[in-house]
């Protein structure tokens, strides 16, 4: 059975003889000896998919009776800690722990909660709030409901229930209905009807989306992110624009996440892991292409410039190849 996991253009394949208790054997080695052995971690790691590691994470704990990962948090520090970490979590249970991150303590970081309800599909959301109930013992609706409001939350909150259309089936009928719905709700109206924004760009498909945004420009002479812009505000207004990157390019809206993480002073790591880790077996070719057509430069040379040390070659190695 396929993963909802994968992809077909991630920079990280199966490892080919692959043997999961050689690899914990080896990890074992170089966690336990003088000093840790990085570049065996890394190595190994790095070159093998989620799904491999999650056996080799199985196979260390009946040779050490420990954890893969509270050893590797025991052994290493700061943002290479977080990265070792995030690759041999399973990937619901590691969207999961980005979103308590996000509404975690003083004020929410909505940027990553949009990122990341809005570039999963409905069965990986229904897998991601399994993961959310089991690891927090509250449903992530209650625990999204109490950090937002107003339409943004009422829209986060059909995301998060992973209610979205995935079929790949477009209806041009429906196209021309909704986005005369669009027209009517926002652009020829005094004031906007935020409802019929929120159930038509959190349902429908995204090719039917795609289809939606050329009839209304048809309709309106406008394209629907100006119209948004013109009517929407705040982080409802974010939440929509997302939704219409994504449904048009995914992979560019996410290079362009990628961008503002590494651009400027610092580094927004937090930003920078999650989509490295995230869409290394799903789509981070194309969004490594989408990087240098938006930037100019590569995604790896901008990593490279960017961070340093273990971190650094291990995002690397996951970034798969410069551009």
């Amino acid at each position: 059975m396929a993963s909802i996991w994968v992809g077909k253009r991630g920079t990280i394949r199966d490892y080919a003889g692959f043997n999961p208790s050689v690899d914990a054997e080896a990890i074992r080695k170089a966690i336990r000896g003088i000093g840790t052995d990085e570049k065996t971690l890394i190595s190994i790691l790095t070159e093998r998919t989620n799904a491999q590691r999650l056996l080799i994470a199985k196979e260390y704990q009946a040779l050490c009776g420990k954890e893969l990962k509270d050893d590797l948090k025991g052994d290493l520090s700061g943002h290479f800690k977080h990265l070792m970490v995030a690759l041999v979590t399973p990937p619901a249970v590691f969207d999961a722990k980005q979103l308590k991150k996000s509404m975690k303590g003083m004020g929410t970081n909505e940027d990553a909660l949009i990122e990341i309800l809005t570039t999963r599909t409905s069965k990986q959301m229904q897998e991601i709030g399994h993961a959310y109930y089991t690891a927090y013992k509250k449903s992530l609706g209650d625990e999204i409901s109490s950090e937002t409001s107003g339409d943004f939350r009422k829209a986060l909150l059909i995301l998060a229930n992973g209610r979205r259309d995935e079929s790949l089936k477009v209806d041009e009928q429906l196209a021309r209905k909704d986005a005369q719905i669009l027209y009517n709700a926002g652009e020829k109206r005094w004031g906007t009807d935020e409802d019929a924004f929120t159930d038509i760009l959190c349902l429908r498909s995204f090719p039917q989306l795609k289809l939606t945004f050329d009839e209304y420009r048809n309709i309106s002479q406008k394209d629907i992110e100006d119209s948004i812009k013109g009517e929407l505000s705040g982080h409802f207004e974010d939440l929509l624009l997302a939704i219409v990157r994504c449904a048009r390019n995914t992979p560019a809206f996410l290079a362009e996440r990628l961008y503002r993480a590494l651009k400027g002073a610092g580094t927004d790591e937090f930003t920078l892991n999650r989509i490295m880790v995230s869409r290394s077996e799903i789509d981070l070719l194309d969004i490594r292409a989408e990087f240098k057509k938006l930037s100019g430069y590569s995604l790896y040379s901008a990593i490279k410039s960017d961070t340093s040390g273990d971190y650094e070659i291990t995002l690397l190695k996951i970034c798969g190849g410069d551009d």
